[in-house]
Formats: C-alpha cells, structure tokens, sequence
C-alpha cells in the first residue's frame, strides 16, 4: 500500500477537517505530509518536505509539519523558526508520545488527529487566531512518491 492509499478517503477527510478545527484557534498553520519511505534521518526527511511544500512562507514563521513515512514506520513533528524561537526545546515531546501511543495501536488516523488537536491548543497560547487572520497554507494533506 502506498503513502496516497494508506488512508481512506473518510481518513483523510476527517484529518483534513482536523487541521482545520485546529487553525480556528491559532495564526500557526498545519500540514500533514506522508511518505512510503524516509531516506535517512526522519528530521531530515521532514525538513526537506517542510522547505518543499514552502512552510516558512507564513507571515509569522508559525509553520508545523506533520510528516509520517509509513513504510518505515517513522514520523515527526517539526515547527519552523517563529514557533522554536518562543518554546522550550520539549515541546513537541508529549504530543509526539500520544501520537505514538496510538501509532503503536495502528490508529494511524486518531493519532494524527489528536497530534493536531494537541498542536492547536499549543500554538494558540503563542500564536493565538489574530482579527486579520488568513489560512496562509492549504490545509490538504500532502503525499510523497
């Protein structure tokens, strides 16, 4: 099964949705990227996919990529430079052990979507939702080769 097949249409819709729920609270924006396999490093892998998909292209550098390859079995969470200048280097600690949680229990979908929830409730404390607010980045979910 490749990355574009490992969920469901009804998956994807419902992640997709979650992301959204999640920037009503916050100026930071979420992306979801998943890939079959990760070449190296997954915080390598995720940086490159980060700079690709022009994640530090946000007004406020509040970029966060969700990035997963499935068939290794490997994932991480990488905030750009606006949300790592303003917390602490444990930041993404917990929400990484939830989502690992469900990982581990192939919940693949309600992983990613308590990872985002947990990510908006984060980021809205730093970067609460502004009156001028644009969703700078599609909220779609992204897929590699």
């Amino acid at each position: 099964m490749s990355a574009k097949n490992f969920f469901t249409e009804d998956q994807k819709q419902a992640i997709v949705k979650a992301i959204a729920d999640a920037e009503l609270n916050t100026s930071g924006e979420i992306r979801v990227h998943i890939d079959d396999y990760c070449k190296g490093d997954v915080l390598d892998s995720a940086t490159g996919v980060f700079h690709k998909l022009k994640m530090t292209a946000t007004k406020q550098r509040n970029g966060v990529l969700f990035y997963v390859a499935v068939k290794d079995q490997k994932f991480a969470i990488l905030g750009d430079k606006g949300i790592n200048e303003k917390v602490p280097a444990d930041f993404w600690d917990h929400i990484k052990n939830t989502m690992l949680a469900h990982f581990k229990k192939q919940e693949f979908t309600e992983g990613l979507r308590k990872g985002i929830d947990m990510a908006g409730e984060k980021l809205k404390v730093h970067f609460p939702l502004l009156d001028d607010d644009t969703n700078e980045l599609i909220n779609d979910m992204s897929f590699g080769k």
